[in-house]
């Protein structure tokens, strides 16, 4: 048995109910968690082959249960690239996910402004990413039960999704901006200069996840929707350094609007 296969053998013997949906909660965000109702929590050192989460902010558990009436399984926390880990692994819990049938993924991340229409605490709706993180977890042979070997992904971010995004937001009476994300290794964070390259490319917002997520959602046919929080402005966007702490509270900051979203999207998503 392969690896994603016995952590998801794993987890249908310890779920009281497999998930629907996944959320994934990115940097300051792990209190959305809390919200989960009926929850049954269960450490990732805990299911086989499940890689660690390291970066500060990120508790490293699953909490399955419901929200807003919907069967979820949210991971507070994800493994980066800049952790070392590979590609696959960095992917794994994505991998697991679909073999246990979730069909809808909604990532969520700390994200650096680009766009200079953004602020601090601003909630951005991906419409695309550019990936600069140098690999992809695609690389290698196909495992065909898995998905294609050549996936599309000019539809990655699921379009019937953003416009319910949009919709719970204008209800929850405030802007979910849009935006393309562009995606590098860190863990250092970008100088002035390439700052102005992204911008020069289109890039939006900049990050050190989500991507490889995406790419391998999307090979395994699940339905995409992404949200970043803007916790800081870019390197150059103003004449200051750039700090974690400053990351993670803007995430807390704005952690209660984000989960009030995250609820009214979930509450929405298969209607």
């Amino acid at each position: 048995m392969n690896p994603v296969d016995e952590a998801a053998q794993y987890l249908r013997a310890h779920l009281p109910s497999l998930p629907e949906t996944g959320i994934v909660l990115g940097s300051g965000l792990g209190a959305f968690a809390d919200a989960v109702e009926d929850s049954t929590v269960i450490p990732y050192r805990d299911i086989p082959h499940w890689p660690a989460s390291t970066a500060v902010g990120h508790p490293g558990k699953l909490v399955a249960g419901r929200i807003a009436g919907r069967s979820v399984a949210v991971l507070a926390g994800r493994a980066h690239l800049y952790e070392g880990y590979t590609p696959q692994q960095a992917t794994f819990a994505i991998r697991v996910l679909g073999v246990l049938g979730v069909g809808s993924l909604i990532l969520t991340n700390a994200a650096g402004g680009i766009n200079p229409a953004y602020r601090p605490g601003d909630l951005v709706l991906l419409s695309d990413h550019i990936n600069l993180q140098g690999s992809n977890p695609l690389a290698g042979p196909n495992h065909d039960a898995w998905g294609e070997r050549f996936p599309g992904m000019t539809f990655a971010y699921h379009p019937p999704y953003r416009e319910i995004a949009q919709r719970c937001a204008a209800g929850l009476g405030f802007v979910l901006q849009n935006g393309i994300y562009a995606g590098l290794l860190g863990p250092s964070y970008e100088t002035p200069a390439e700052i102005r390259y992204l911008r020069a490319i289109g890039a939006d917002l900049v990050g050190m996840s989500t991507v490889a997520e995406v790419i391998v959602a999307v090979h395994m046919r699940m339905k995409v929707l992404a949200i970043s929080c803007v916790t800081n402005m870019a390197a150059g966007m103003l004449n200051q350094e750039l700090d974690h702490q400053e990351v993670l509270a803007t995430g807390r900051a704005n952690a209660e609007r984000f989960e009030q979203l995250l609820r009214s999207i979930v509450a929405h998503l298969h209607d």
